[in-house]
Parts: C-alpha cells; sequence; structure tokens
C-alpha cells in the first residue's frame, strides 16, 4: 500500500506529524499522571516546552492527544534539540464548555512540570495548538517571571457564544507591561472563516510584540496534514524560535537581596475590601478581602490612635507574631517595618497600587493564575478567574477602609497586621498573609 493511501485511512488525528522524527536510543519518555515528559538524552538541567493540544474531540477516541503523532513528534523534535518536550491531556477535549477546567488542568500541569528535578523552572515555554489558544490569555496578561516565549500555532481566539470567556488573548496582547514577553504565531493560509477573523485582531493588537511565521497554503492542523516542504520549514523554524529563547541565560536576573531587621511602627491607612468574619463564621458583607491598597506613609509623630483602635491593635499584636513563626523555618530573618522593603514587598505594593488606582485587571496581573487565597472563615478561592469574579463588585464601590498598623517581611512572605473599619462592625485586627514567587502573588489568607 501506498503511503499516501495509508494516510488517507487513518483519521486526522492519527496522521504523521510532518517532520520525521526518530527518537535517539538515550532518549525516554516517563508518563507523569496526565504528562508525558520526553527527555533529552542528556541528564543536566535544561528548559522545557508544554504543548496544549486543543479541542473539543470526537468523544469516541480511542488514543488520547498527548499520544496523537504531532504532539509526540513536537515533544520528541524538542527532546532531540536538548530541551524537555512535555504533552498533558487535559479537559479540553470534552468541550469548549469545559474551558475553566482546562485552564486549572494546564496550570497544575505547569506545576508539576517545574517541579521537575531535570527542569530549569525559569525556563519554560507554553506552546498552544487550535482550541487551546482560548487558554493563552491569562499567561500572556500575567507574565510570570519564568515564562520565557508562548507560541500559538493556528489558535482559536474568539470563545464561541454561551462558553464562559478567560482572558482575551487579543486584548491584553499589546499592552505595556514591565517584562516583555515574545510571542510567536504560526499562520495558517487557508484557515477557517470563524477562525481567521479573531487572529487578524490579535495580530492587528500585537503589533511589533508579535512574531509571524505564516504558512500561505496551509491549512487548519497543516503539522499533520500538510506534508510540504513549507509545513516543514514553518513547524523547524518555529521549534528554533522557542529554542533560541528558552537558551538565554537566566542567571543575567540581579540576585535577590537578603531581608533587614530594622524595627520601626509607622502606621500608614490604605483602602480596600478585607475579609472579617460574622458571628456565624462567614464573611460580613461588608467586609470582604483584597490586597491591602497603596501605602500612604504619614510621619509617626502626627497620628493619633483612637482607643478602639488602640486596644484592637494591640489585641492582634500576639497574632502577627504567631502568623509570623509559623512560616517556614527556612525562610530568613524577618523584616518588621510597616515600609519594610524586599521583593515580595514591592510585588504587595505594586498589587495595593492596582487597587487604589481601580484598575482591576492591573490588580490580578500581580497574582500567578494557579494563586490560591483563603478567607478568614475557610473558604478557598484558586485561580485568578475565580479572585476576578469575587473582586470585580468590591473594585467598583470601594467602600472599605483598612489602616497598615505593621508589616513584617520574610523571604517570599509579606505579613500584614491592619484594622479593618468597617461601620458595622466598627475597627476589626486582621492578618493578611501573602506569599510571593518569580514575581507574582501565588497565596493569600486573611486571618481575623
Amino acid at each position: 500500500m501506498r503511503e499516501d493511501d495509508r494516510m488517507a485511512e487513518l483519521p486526522v488525528q492519527l496522521q504523521p506529524f510532518v517532520l520525521e522524527v526518530a527518537a535517539a536510543a538515550d532518549q525516554r519518555v516517563d508518563r507523569v499522571g496526565q504528562l508525558d515528559f520526553h527527555r533529552p538524552g542528556s541528564t543536566a538541567r535544561t528548559g522545557a516546552i508544554l504543548f496544549v493540544h486543543g479541542g473539543p474531540v470526537p468523544a469516541d477516541l480511542d488514543v488520547l492527544p498527548r499520544d496523537w503523532p504531532v504532539y509526540t513528534g513536537y515533544a520528541s523534535a524538542a527532546a532531540q534539540r536538548g530541551l524537555v518536550g512535555v504533552t498533558v491531556d487535559h479537559s479540553l477535549i470534552h468541550g469548549l464548555d469545559r474551558l475553566i477546567d482546562a485552564a486549572d488542568d494546564v496550570e497544575a500541569a505547569i506545576a508539576v512540570l517545574r517541579a521537575d528535578p531535570q527542569v530549569d523552572p525559569n525556563r519554560i515555554a507554553l506552546w498552544f495548538f487550535s482550541g487551546a489558544g482560548l487558554l493563552a490569555g491569562e499567561w500572556l496578561d500575567s507574565r510570570p517571571d519564568w515564562l520565557r516565549c508562548v507560541l500559538l500555532s493556528y489558535p482559536r481566539l474568539a470563545t464561541p457564544p454561551g462558553v464562559d470567556e478567560l482572558v482575551s488573548a487579543a486584548e491584553v496582547i499589546g499592552k505595556p507591561a514591565n517584562s516583555v514577553l515574545p510571542v510567536l504565531l504560526t499562520r495558517v493560509g487557508r484557515e477557517r472563516e470563524e477562525l481567521a477573523g479573531p487572529v487578524a485582531e490579535f495580530v492587528s493588537a500585537g503589533g511589533a510584540a508579535l512574531d509571524i511565521i505564516d504558512v500561505p497554503k496551509g491549512q487548519h492542523g497543516f503539522d499533520m496534514l500538510d506534508h510540504t516542504d513549507e509545513s516543514r520549514a514553518a513547524v523547524t523554524k518555529a521549534l528554533d524560535w522557542a529554542i533560541a529563547h528558552l537558551g538565554e541565560d537566566p542567571s543575567a536576573q540581579l540576585p535577590i537581596p537578603a531581608p533587614t531587621s530594622q524595627p520601626t511602627s509607622t502606621p500608614t491607612t490604605t483602602t480596600r475590601p478585607t475579609a472579617t468574619a460574622t458571628a456565624a463564621g462567614a464573611p460580613a458583607a461588608a467586609g470582604t478581602p483584597a490586597g491591602p491598597a497603596s501605602q500612604q506613609v504619614a510621619p509617626a509623630t502626627t497620628r493619633t490612635q483612637a482607643p478602639a483602635d488602640q486596644l484592637a491593635a494591640e489585641s492582634a499584636s500576639g497574632a502577627l507574631t504567631a502568623a509570623a513563626s509559623s512560616l517556614p523555618a527556612s525562610a530568613s530573618a524577618p523584616s518588621v517595618s510597616a515600609g519594610a522593603d524586599s521583593p515580595a514587598a514591592r510585588v504587595v505594593r505594586r498589587e495595593q497600587a492596582a487597587y487604589l488606582a481601580h484598575d482591576l485587571e492591573a490588580f490580578l496581573a500581580m497574582y500567578s493564575p494557579t494563586a490560591q487565597l483563603q478567607l478568614a472563615d475557610g473558604t478557598v478561592m484558586r485561580g485568578r478567574r475565580s479572585l476576578r469574579e469575587y473582586y470585580r463588585p468590591h473594585f467598583e464601590t470601594g467602600q472599605c477602609k483598612t489602616e497598615l498598623i505593621q508589616r513584617i517581611t520574610l523571604g517570599e512572605w509579606v505579613v500584614d497586621h491592619s484594622l479593618v473599619h468597617d461601620s458595622d462592625q466598627g475597627p476589626t485586627p486582621t492578618i493578611s498573609l501573602y506569599r510571593v514567587q518569580e514575581g507574582l502573588i501565588v497565596e493569600v489568607r486573611f486571618l481575623a
């Protein structure tokens, strides 16, 4: 049987990869939960690419996407070039109504990937295909320090009607940011009409921030359907682009300064929603958590504390000490100051400034897409989508007032002791714990 005839009998998803990739004898594949790690022959620590498949896919599939030749081909090609190539199965295979679940799956996969001993956690690329383009916006928005580049191949970038939308890639690709995130779009000339329009909008919004590889004769899924020189050249160029960006030396980053330990007790006043609890243990309607707003430091000699404030502050001092002592023992000595400066404290202050400016998206951009927030009553929210839904009404009203009494910095932790002024309950002492990693807030706990 001729090769063309054999390929014609295969379902679309089992068509061979356009590159001939023969795994080297010393390469291996490790299956870890929903992830497959395609490892290079060398055991040296290296960068990694997570290949994120699209969807939805037919319900009667016998072979899940991470075993499709196109994705195993990409991952193996990455391993041949000295990187760890990782494929993952996620919930988008079940339908676009599982988009939020798929985003959580990808976030969890990234956490596993970055924890792998062979992977340099600061040299990660994310490569989104087809329907997975809907998952890219959050990463284009947050731009964590460890994310070296993002690639999109024939992506879907507009959410169909009736599907909960995540962050729109077109809305965030061109936004000003402190960090420049390289982005590569592989665009096909014979794209489906409903996909081509949003891609054109994305290109227009991206401007100079976007690199593009055009495949004029290519169709959606060209990397397994169009076995042409044009297709092979486009895939090779995209792989080379990713490798070049992952090959940058991360040691050029400045070291994180060790925290100092000179205590002060300068009070500050901020406005933001903060968690308080009712007698039944549920969050009060007016007392809702948000990271404290940008601090405005007043001279200590000009502040007069009301008796109720003073009693509340004194009652919380032990809790602040206990909260700090509960942090990991490996952390360095604490810096106690209302204006304590450390890399983590600077991130928290940027979050606060965004709140004070009523800029919800800038506020959320300071949080990891996988961030976890725990309220005083034990309620836990995970992911930036949950935070956006929770905080949006508070940004629209901005009625709560919080007074920062003391701040402790302890390595990657920032611990704030604040008084929450609520018209119904009066001043309520609150302890807020922020954990910052890679320039983003990954965890917040509110204790009341």
